[in-house]
């Protein structure tokens, strides 16, 4: 019997909650560049990244915007898509620009992560509400 190590809720819910921030970043890069032509969609497995951060793992905390002409502003070097924890989606039907992002796709995962974040920040509020209950002895 493999026994799960103790975790700290409210360093849970931190966690799960700049990972579900970190993933709505690339889900929004996806979407902002759908006529980017040779643009290739991206997105992270929440389940892996999470255990990695739980396991004090810390991985590119934001993503940088990638110069693709000499008027863009130039990002902070290093942070550029090279976490190994990003993936390129599998393509339902690329483009003929070789651009992958489907927009259905990609504002079905948007929608879904959105919901996943409001219930992340939901939870991280009852237990610190719980907790300064117990502090207090006051009921909520």
């Amino acid at each position: 019997m493999k026994l799960m190590p103790q975790y700290d809720s409210l360093a849970f819910h931190e966690k799960a909650l700049v990972t579900r921030a970190y993933r709505q970043e690339i889900l929004a890069s996806n979407l902002a560049n759908a006529d980017t032509p040779h643009y290739k969609a991206r997105d992270v497995q929440f389940a892996d990244l999470m255990q990695q951060r739980l396991m004090g793992f810390e991985v590119n905390p934001r993503l940088e915007v990638a110069r693709t002409a000499n008027a863009h502003l130039a990002s902070e070097p290093g942070a550029e898509w090279d976490s190994p924890n990003l993936l390129y989606r599998t393509p339902l039907q690329p483009a003929l620009d070789g651009n992958t992002v489907d927009p259905d796709t990609e504002r079905a995962h948007f929608a879904q992560n959105t919901m996943m974040l409001q219930a992340a920040i939901e939870f991280f509020g009852s237990s610190i509400k719980s907790r300064i209950q117990a502090i207090t002895g006051q009921p909520g």
